[in-house]
């Protein structure tokens, strides 16, 4: 059976993996679904000084406090920054990784260098409204969720530190040494377009990659639990 290490995205917790937790726990395997410093059940540690290398400091110590080896990381969204530069600091941890809908950044890359440029003024905009140090929490319709989970999921999300949307990750090429990479991409339209075809058409003819396509909003994990699952399962091999 496999371990599974779920980080979630921008604005979300833990607890947007509880589904895909779910039916992997009911095949065997174990799964953690950290939530990162500043959000959710933690966002009452929000302060200006949370950034990118927090977040990858929070699943570098979960991973080698539990003492956990041959982990599945997966990231979403945002936290494909994240998973990046953790398996760049413990790749021996690390025995696959997915990035589901996620940023795949190269060295010095950040979500805003990542990002067009509506979607930087907007996250400026929203960030005067808390001081600037957070961002306020992004509509559900905007991320295609669907109309079910909307109220629930506009409710449980949280304002995203700016810091770590603006800091550049660092990564010496040790992520690439990881054998089993995957990037999911799923296919939505909204008022942003999706930031993370970008990262298909440069992955989608490297055979280092396993590549795959989904229709679903950005929350894949809410709009298709199951599709996840088997994704993430498959990566375990």
């Amino acid at each position: 059976m496999a371990t599974f290490v779920l980080v979630h995205g921008g604005w979300r917790g833990g607890w947007v993996w509880d589904r895909v937790a779910k039916q992997l726990r009911e095949n065997g395997h174990t799964v953690y679904t950290p939530t990162l410093t500043g959000l959710a059940e933690r966002s009452h540690l929000l302060n200006a000084g949370v950034n990118l290398t927090t977040h990858i400091q929070d699943i570098v110590n979960l991973i080698r406090f539990e003492e956990l080896k041959d982990v599945v990381l997966c990231g979403h969204s945002y936290g494909g920054l994240v998973i990046s530069g953790v398996v760049d600091q413990i790749p021996g941890s690390i025995s696959s990784l997915v990035y589901l809908d996620a940023f795949v950044p190269q060295d010095g890359d950040s979500v805003f260098a990542l990002s067009s440029e509506a979607f930087q003024l907007y996250a400026i905009k929203m960030a005067t409204q808390l001081g600037g140090i957070a961002c306020v929490t992004v509509p559900s319709a905007s991320f295609a969720l669907n109309e079910q989970d909307r109220a629930w999921f506009d409710e449980k999300t949280t304002p995203h530190p700016v810091a770590s949307m603006l800091e550049g990750v660092r990564l010496k090429g040790d992520h690439l040494k990881v054998k089993k990479r995957m990037f999911v991409m799923a296919i939505w339209e909204t008022e942003f377009p999706s930031p993370f075809g970008q990262f298909y058409d440069r992955l989608k003819d490297d055979p280092a990659w396993v590549i795959h396509t989904i229709e679903s909003g950005h929350d894949v994990m809410l709009n298709d639990p199951h599709a996840v699952a088997k994704f993430l399962q498959e990566a375990a091999g």
